[in-house]
């Protein structure tokens, strides 16, 4: 199996730098992160981040044969050689495959992604019916791997202004969320021309995402919801 790797180590490297590596090895079952730890027993230099194993941590995010996504639950029998790794897009790289997250987590905690009510907290929990829990169902399930923000163009040109279909999908979360009594202000916390309206509805987050996610879908409601609300 032939491998073309992004490497760029700040402390050395004047300028970043595609690297083949080839394993000797049939691909069988074996998924991307296996293939890459063999990489790495025999190169110790070559870096990136994994965690869980089983696409839950989204640690392990990053280009692959040009389209993002999860090293863990990738196949290599998928996959056309040479495999083509770069680092996600968009942010700076820190070292071969592993970016800079802040930018990603900045925008995420703009979404204030918690419930946000006033009422005394009840003994045990605050209820909701089945139809509105259910309304919770494709919103709650994201990773945070970064995949669908760094395939987005708009997050590309602005990221510290258009906040990314991951923030967006939690800020649709608990905007609907029957629990939470912030909605008014979680939609005028939006109302300006980036934060929620520089997607352009290309769907880049929902061809990548590795939990199968529509944020885009989320952030049509959102809009939806603005336009209710100023009419």
């Amino acid at each position: 199996m032939r491998f073309s790797i992004y490497r760029y180590d700040p402390e050395q490297d004047q300028a970043p730098r595609m690297q083949d590596y080839r394993l000797d090895v049939e691909a069988g079952d074996m998924m991307l992160l296996d293939a890459l730890m063999l990489l790495k027993a025999e190169d110790e230099s070559l870096t990136f981040r994994r965690s869980c194993r089983e696409g839950v941590c989204g640690s392990d995010g990053m280009s692959i044969n040009g389209v993002n996504g999860l090293a863990c639950i990738t196949p290599m029998s998928s996959l056309q050689e040479p495999v083509v790794l770069r680092p996600l897009p968009g942010l700076p790289v820190i070292r071969d495959l592993v970016v800079d997250m802040g930018q990603f987590y900045r925008q995420y905690e703009k979404a204030r992604p918690y419930l946000i009510n006033e009422t005394p907290a009840p003994r045990t929990e605050r209820l909701q019916s089945p139809a509105d829990r259910e309304k919770l169902d494709g919103l709650y399930e994201c990773i945070l791997c970064g995949c669908c923000s760094t395939s987005c163009p708009s997050f590309w040109w602005n990221p510290d202004k258009f906040m990314g279909p991951a923030a967006l999908l939690q800020a649709y979360r608990f905007i609907v969320d029957s629990r939470d009594q912030a909605t008014e202000e979680r939609l005028a916390d939006l109302q300006d021309a980036y934060s929620v309206f520089r997607c352009h509805g290309i769907m880049n987050c929902v061809a990548v995402c590795p939990k199968g996610l529509n944020p885009t879908q989320a952030i049509a409601q959102i809009k939806t919801l603005m336009l209710r609300k100023s009419a």
